[in-house]
């Protein structure tokens, strides 16, 4: 029963796990926003969630690609699909910086909001289930 409810979940987990993640990027660029020189970095959620999905179809579960026994595993399989690219400069600035402050929070809001929606169809989804636990026992 557990391994159903593990493979129910698995999208989920995926997409909060990349969603958590282009966060930390998100954030990095904007603690980088004075740093001269620095290019910043975004990657595509839909993309690296396709290929996260795409590598679980094909084997039935997300499983990391060690080329050697030495290396250590990744913290979430799903990452393993990011590809961070540099953001397109819409403005350049003196210093070389290519972070836009307005654009970052811009996509810090949206993908805490995404994060936020995920979550909350997690638990509507758990509490459906405990919901159908509880009314079959009794």
């Amino acid at each position: 029963m557990f391994g159903d409810i593990n493979g129910y979940l698995a999208v989920y987990s995926q997409a909060l796990d990349l969603r958590a993640h282009r966060q930390q990027v998100l954030a990095s660029n904007i603690a980088n926003a004075d740093t001269p020189y620095y290019k910043a970095r975004d990657f595509d959620f839909k993309a690296a969630f396709a290929e996260a999905m795409g590598r679980q179809a094909a084997d039935g579960h997300l499983a990391l690609s060690r080329t050697h026994d030495g290396h250590l595993p990744l913290a979430s399989d799903a990452l393993e699909g990011v590809n961070l690219q540099y953001r397109t400069e819409h403005q350049s600035a003196v210093d070389g910086n290519t972070v836009d402050m307005d654009m970052e929070r811009a996509q810090i809001a949206d993908n805490a909001l995404q994060y936020q929606m995920l979550t909350q169809f997690v638990t509507q989804k758990l509490q459906g289930m405990r919901s159908a636990i509880s009314s079959n026992q009794g």
